[in-house]
């Protein structure tokens, strides 16, 4: 509901708490802050309110919470108004499009996986949902917000990737009022715009209050400066008394049962699964060690509004300078904060630009010392359906859950402890961002309603028909919105050579859509350019980057559309192909570009344009926001620093450069037919980024077999062939050239090697 002002407070609505100033005073020589002022009144920390309101001072209402979301392009409704179009069924696309599974000879059905080829790690889908989480919340998320109608997704009978020959459930967002009645029906965003670390802090007093240490009164002069954490781990709904009385939290899966062991954060969200679980807990522990490094004569406010101020700008920071260049992001130079900008989340990034379920990976790994873990713990991860495998002499620890059943299980971070998780986020790539979602993404049973049959699922299909909902415009009109040319053929989407079912005997004339031989797997390559089969299944190469199915995706497409101009925006954004060096195709990487521009341009809390509050706030106290992910995981767990990579967002922190060259020559061979040689391998980085570590990757052409290497160890697998730096030649700087000798074994030619790479960044 939408409150109206009354009396600096907004009536019918939650409490904001407005932008004020910290006035300042002298302690021991230095200017600090105390106590809240009215803006303007001498103040050096301007704080920035909950709601996003009068962040923009010539328009307060830009990008704060309660509004409707921005639109790039005209809504299109089947009326005009409100109907949502028609189109292929969201199931049946998501069976015929998105389906990352095949059926075996046996007749199980087998995940196939493809990933990121940059290498970036689980941090990629991690991050994003935790930053999404703190700008965008469609209103019908939480049970007491209004809802709009149930439109339940029909399932395609007979179809053998439906288990439950059911509905998907599907329930429209709330409209903003007034809107679909004269005009077109408009979605409103819950969450401020802006980055502003909402799902910490939340976004109401009342929230806020609750979250704090100290009493819940409604007086938010009493509160403490930490955030309530028992145990150092977030609070559950009954950390106060009664459960009901804590502020509203999502409740799914295990937790519409049994919602005690639901956490309470910032964001309503949070316990959506255990991985943003452990990322809420991180910034929750941040804000109190910061809290802990300010002077005790401080008051609790001023500590409390210090430390959020650096929170705040420490996930600005990550976002800007770790994620999006993890993701192949790159904006234009921070200028300065620009009041004509405004940082309104639109529709278009919300629904269709910022969903990216593809790249979610099935398993959440850990790796540590077993003697962390007593044997009841052991024996409760076992219990919760963790596989847990001990090493030979019992010091190390593997730990793998699916996804499914980390999801709405908060109690998983305490099981695994905050900081193998998220050391472990680290360990796998994603999934490549492309049209193939896992398996367990789109067949998931949801718990039945009593003497009701099970529901389905399935994120790829409520993604589609979210797009409908919303009234999001066709493929090729977004794709004018965002200034790029319209597609005249499915072919042209795909950047694949042709549009139609080939002739095969394994498939159906005439039929070839709904013959399931159409999405066998026919070849899968890696970053070395070997093909790894055309079933990976439960033997995973990590480094497998391409599949090609024995239909066009193409084709697909059209048999399902019939027309390019009839596409849903995000099943042909999730069909393109990516762009150099980046993790998402043209219409993606604009409407990124785009919005994360207005999120910083726009903002006027952005730590550029915060610096000399920050500065301040380093100089006097000794409290710098430029922390780098990992910096923040090991300042806050009891993982060292050296056991986590120095760029988290890349497996190993394998950071690929924009360019590189690699040169290799024999320098001494023995035998005839066989025999064995030394080489020597110059690598340098051309590109621009400096590599704090290094793996080259290179396939050797008929039968040689690498014996070592100097500066590097070396492995081989078949014909691929990886070195890693040794710690002796750590790092390589731009321009820089590293030389690695190698030794080996050959027979037949001993041909030169071919497709080299350096950290997943093809080489010359």
């Amino acid at each position: 509901m939408i409150g109206t002002w009354k009396g600096g407070r907004l009536a019918n609505g939650p409490r904001p708490l407005l932008a004020i100033t910290i006035t300042t005073m002298l302690i021991t020589g230095l200017a600090v802050a105390d106590g809240p002022a009215a803006a303007g009144a001498g103040g050096w920390l301007e704080i920035q309110s909950l709601d996003g309101r009068g962040n923009n001072t010539r328009h307060s209402g830009w990008g704060s919470s309660g509004l409707p979301y921005s639109r790039t392009a005209p809504a299109r409704y089947a009326d005009g108004l409100s109907a949502q179009v028609g189109g292929p069924n969201p199931r049946y696309l998501s069976n015929r499009i998105f389906n990352d599974s095949v059926r075996t000879a046996e007749g199980a059905t087998v995940g196939v996986d493809v990933f990121s080829e940059t290498q970036v790690s689980q941090w990629g889908w991690a991050w994003g949902q935790f930053l999404d989480h703190n700008i965008a919340m469609r209103e019908g998320v939480l049970a007491s917000q209004p809802h709009g109608e149930d439109s339940p997704i029909e399932t395609v009978p007979g179809d053998p990737y439906d288990p439950v020959r059911n509905q998907v459930p599907f329930t429209r967002s709330g409209s903003a009022p007034g809107t679909g009645v004269t005009g077109p029906r408009q979605q409103v965003n819950m969450q401020s715009s802006y980055i502003d670390a909402a799902a910490v802090y939340g976004g109401t007093e009342d929230r806020l209050e609750w979250l704090r240490e100290g009493p819940v009164d409604g007086d938010m002069s009493n509160n403490g400066a930490r955030l309530l954490l028992p145990d150092d781990y977030l609070p559950v709904r009954g950390s106060r008394g009664a459960p009901d009385s804590a502020p509203e939290m999502e409740l799914g899966g295990q937790l519409a049962r049994d919602s005690s062991p639901a956490v309470v954060a910032g964001d309503g969200r949070a316990n959506n699964n255990a991985v943003l679980t452990g990322i809420q807990t991180l910034f929750a522990r941040e804000h109190n060690r910061i809290v802990g490094q300010l002077p005790s004569g401080l008051s609790e406010e001023t500590k409390f509004q210090i430390a959020r101020r650096v929170v705040i700008s420490e996930i600005q920071y990550i976002t800007y300078n770790e994620f999006l260049p993890a993701m192949g992001v790159t904006l234009a130079g921070y200028r300065r904060y620009d009041p004509t900008v405004d940082a309104t989340v639109s529709n278009e990034f919300s629904t269709v630009g910022y969903r990216a379920h593809s790249v979610v990976h099935s398993n959440i790994p850990a790796e540590t010392n077993a003697d962390r873990y007593t044997a009841d713990d052991i024996e409760a991860l076992r219990r919760q359906g963790v596989q847990v495998t001990l090493s030979p002499d019992g010091t190390k620890a593997s730990l793998v859950a699916k996804i499914s059943l980390a999801q709405f299980n908060p109690n998983l971070v305490r099981l695994y402890q905050l900081g193998p998780l998220l050391q472990g986020v680290g360990l796998l790539p994603q999934y490549k961002n492309d049209e193939q979602v896992d398996i367990l993404l789109r067949d998931v049973l949801c718990p039945p309603a009593p003497g009701q049959p099970p529901c389905l699922v399935d994120l790829a299909a409520i993604d589609v028909q979210r797009g409908r909902d919303h009234g999001m415009p066709s493929y090729n009109d977004l794709r004018r919105a965002y200034g790029l040319p319209a597609r005249t053929s499915f072919a042209e989407i795909i950047g694949e050579s042709s549009e139609s079912f080939p002739v095969d005997p394994l498939l159906t004339p005439g039929d070839e859509l709904n013959d399931y031989n159409s999405l066998d797997y026919t070849s899968i390559t890696n970053l070395f350019g070997s093909d790894v089969g055309p079933i990976n299944g439960p033997a995973e190469d990590f480094t497998a980057y391409t599949a090609t199915r024995r239909t066009p995706l193409a084709a697909r497409l059209k048999a399902l559309y019939g027309s390019v101009d009839a596409v849903d925006a995000l099943v042909g954004m999730m069909s393109e192909p990516h762009l150099p060096r980046s993790q998402l195709g043209e219409l993606q990487q604009a409407i990124w570009t785009d919005q994360f521009g207005r999120l910083r341009d726009g903002d006027r809390f952005f730590y550029g344009a915060q610096q000399p509050a920050l500065d301040r706030i380093r100089r006097t106290y000794g409290i710098d926001f430029r922390h780098s992910l990992g910096d923040l995981i090991a300042a806050n767990t009891d993982i060292p620093r050296t056991d986590l990579a120095d760029h988290v967002f890349f497996v190993g922190g394998y950071l690929p450069p924009t360019a590189c060259r690699v040169s290799y020559r024999v320098t001494e061979q023995t035998g005839t037919g066989s025999g064995t040689f030394t080489g020597t391998m110059k690598v340098t980085n051309t590109g621009r980024t400096r590599l704090g570590n290094w793996i080259v990757r290179y396939r050797y052409a008929d039968g040689q077999q690498v014996t070592g290497a100097s500066n590097g160890v070396a492995a081989q697998n078949g014909t691929d062939v990886q070195i890693v730096n040794s710690n002796a030649t750590t790092g390589i700087a731009p321009g820089q050239t590293r030389t690695v000798a190698v030794a080996g074994t050959w027979s037949a030619r001993n041909q030169r090697p071919a497709g080299f790479n350096l950290n997943s960044t093809q080489c010359s």
